[in-house]
């Protein structure tokens, strides 16, 4: 255990080295210790993986606290360890992407003034998450969920003299304090019930309660189905899932880097991993399950319909990573968690190197734009085209993540993507079906608007005057070799997960896979009476799966390579759906009438009733009293002494009269 433990701590220390003592050292030096002790935390994580695949995974696990925290009466809480598969995978991933993330800022972020801040923040928001996964216990799960928002506050508005960017991270930190919210009641409805916040505790005793109701708003609501559906409102938030998406496309201002640490591996990812974790309570309550279903599979079709359209190449990133966060919870709704943190994983490595490929093509080409003195915004791809000869690297490591995030084999994504699908098409009943139907259509989708992007930034002609062309080249090694890395692992990764028609996992040490390799870390739940698929069923499924992601890489080039003018044509033909799609639904519009615009009136209504009147009156009016009563005793202060020794001795006639008749 305290080896592991090291692995949250080694990017604490590097965060408080640099928090505190950054100033006194060269600012290179600030990249060199958060670099270092995030790659020693991913060496031991990568250890922990090797000491549970050499015993198959089925353990040994570790769990324990390392001291009591919080004693008082019957509460109690411990600093505690969990690592189980699921645990170890994170490690992994997190530790993994955010090392790919470390290296990379060195060249992305050179000459920032904010340098040495950015670093620190870096090391901050790992350790946030490391804490996160390691926690053995809802209450240190819960503080390490803060973190992480917090941390994404300072990390989105780390720019705050933009004020879009400033914006941005107080967006991403309100919306996330109304995920945040269901999720605390939660996490007291557990302590309520269960008289603990301890995992296996709580874990352990949630059959007992299967059964057992909550008055709530007069009506009576299944204990266990209320508790998951708070969880879950705090996933939503996390993890940007319908009506709590909004926060995240913002998100986008923060530098390159950044959103890929959080788009991939990290914050986004948290409301995921807090299912799968959950999954003895989520199998006990079908009803918030199907919840999770539901809302993940609407997420994923909403957002990548949304990506069909927009213009900001990390925006269409940004729709991905919702809907593809809805491909996850799909999976983990239907019971499917193994499906779901496959995908978790496979996603980390291919959209983190699609963030960071982003990344070098919005790093050169705001330098040529820059260096040339054109004034255009470097995001939008209607001013790029024909970079692929002045970034090839960075073209063919993006055309890597592109067919890892369309499903075509033998990519990372094509086997994780199939395997939910495959999942969903087998639940067997009308649920299960109707969400394997949402995720072809959104599968369709994810593979034209990426392939869209690639095409409109890479392909054709320049959109960019001809003076800035010279100017635009391709990134330095500390920016390309994470690429590489990255790219490597997206091809790799799934071979973990390889379906069983085509070699299955006969192919890998794992056991019979990762599937195997993570079942110790969930229940059986209701994805074990999913209904066993015919060999041709299964093979149609994956056909289609494939021919789903061919067709929309197909129709992207026939409209952005073949012939251009058609997508102009199309967009003309069907204006609204164009302008609905392109504005987010108005999602944010009626968010602003409904709630923004309606606290702004009460809180001025507030502050000129509540606050002018009442607390400012008190305060003034009180000045105001002592000021006149000041001013009333003003005069007897002479300075004469004949007058005081007046009144002094009219006061002693006075008292002496009283004290008479008093007497008498």
């Amino acid at each position: 255990m305290t080896t592991t433990a090291w692995i949250p701590a080694l990017p604490l220390l590097a965060f408080l080295c640099n928090g505190l003592f950054g100033s006194f050292y060269p600012r290179r030096w600030s990249h060199r210790i958060a670099t270092a002790a995030v790659l020693a935390a991913l060496a031991l994580s990568i250890g922990t993986v090797i000491g549970l695949v050499s015993h198959s995974g089925h353990g040994p696990f570790l769990y324990g606290d390392l001291y009591t925290w919080i004693a008082a009466g019957t509460f109690r809480v411990g600093v505690g360890i969990q690592v189980d598969p699921l645990t170890a995978m994170m490690l992994v991933v997190v530790t993994g992407i955010s090392s790919a993330v470390h290296v990379y800022s060195t060249g992305y972020m050179e000459g920032d003034p904010g340098y040495r801040r950015f670093f620190t923040y870096l090391s901050l928001f790992t350790f946030s998450m490391l804490l996160l996964v390691l926690a053995n216990n809802f209450l240190l799960l819960y503080v390490g969920w803060e973190l992480v928002g917090v941390c994404s506050y300072y990390l989105i508005g780390f720019w705050y003299e933009k004020r879009s960017a400033a914006d941005a991270g107080k967006k991403a930190f309100v919306v996330n304090r109304v995920g945040d919210f269901g999720f605390g009641l939660g996490i007291f409805l557990i302590w309520v019930t269960f008289g603990s916040l301890d995992y296996h505790t709580v874990f352990a005793q949630a059959h007992t309660i299967v059964g057992q109701h909550i008055a709530l708003l007069g009506m009576e609501v299944p204990t266990l189905t209320l508790i998951c559906l708070l969880l879950f409102v705090g996933a939503m938030g996390k993890s940007a899932q319908f009506p709590l998406h909004v926060w995240l496309p913002d998100a986008m201002e923060g530098p390159t880097p950044v959103s890929a640490l959080i788009h991939a591996a990290t914050m986004v990812t948290a409301g995921v991993y807090m299912v799968a974790r959950c999954s003895t309570l989520f199998d006990l309550a079908p009803v918030a399950a199907d919840v999770v279903a539901v809302v993940g599979g609407f997420t994923a079709l909403f957002a990548a319909s949304i990506g069909l359209v927009q213009n900001d190449i990390k925006r269409v990133l940004a729709y991905s990573t919702v809907s593809q966060l809805g491909y996850m919870f799909l999976a983990a709704g239907l019971g499917a968690y193994g499906a779901a943190a496959f995908h978790l994983m496979t996603h980390a490595f291919f959209k983190g190197l699609l963030f960071l490929c982003s990344g070098a093509v919005i790093h050169s080409v705001e330098h040529g734009f820059h260096a040339a003195g054109v004034h255009a915004d470097p995001q939008d791809m209607r001013n790029m085209g024909g970079l692929r000869a002045q970034m090839p690297a960075t073209y063919r490591t993006f055309v890597v993540g592109a067919l890892a995030i369309a499903g075509i084999p033998p990519l990372a994504g094509f086997c994780s993507k199939d395997l939910i699908l495959e999942r969903a098409f087998a639940h067997g009943n009308a649920l299960g079906t109707l969400l394997w139907g949402v995720g072809v259509a959104a599968a369709l989708m994810t593979a034209f608007y990426m392939f869209r992007l690639i095409f409109m930034t890479f392909h054709g002609e320049g959109r960019y005057p001809a003076e800035a062309e010279s100017k635009i080249h391709e990134s330095p090694v500390s920016m390309t070799r994470p690429l590489v890395v990255l790219a490597l692992f997206s091809c790799v990764a799934g071979i973990v997960g390889w379906p069983e028609l085509l070699g299955g996992p006969s192919l890998v040490h794992m056991g019979e896979g990762i599937l195997a390799f993570l079942a110790p870390a969930f229940g059986h739940g209701h994805a074990a009476h999913a209904h066993e698929l015919s060999e041709a069923v299964a093979w149609g499924l994956m056909g289609l799966s494939v021919a789903v992601g061919v067709a929309g890489i197909a129709i992207a080039y026939a409209l952005y390579v073949g012939r251009p003018e058609r997508a102009v044509a199309l967009g003309r033909a069907f204006p609204q759906v164009h302008r609905v799609l392109l504005n987010k639904y108005f999602v944010d519009e009626l968010y602003d009438v409904i709630f923004v615009n309606a606290i702004k009136t009460l809180a001025r209504l507030l502050h000129r009733g509540f606050d002018v009147f009442v607390i400012d009156g008190i305060v003034n009016g009180t000045a105001i009293i002592i000021r006149d009563i000041g001013a009333g005793l003003r005069p007897l202060q002479t300075g004469r002494v004949n007058n005081y020794a007046t009144v002094m001795l009219t006061g002693f006639v006075v008292i002496a009269v009283v004290a008479s008749a008093t007497w008498l």
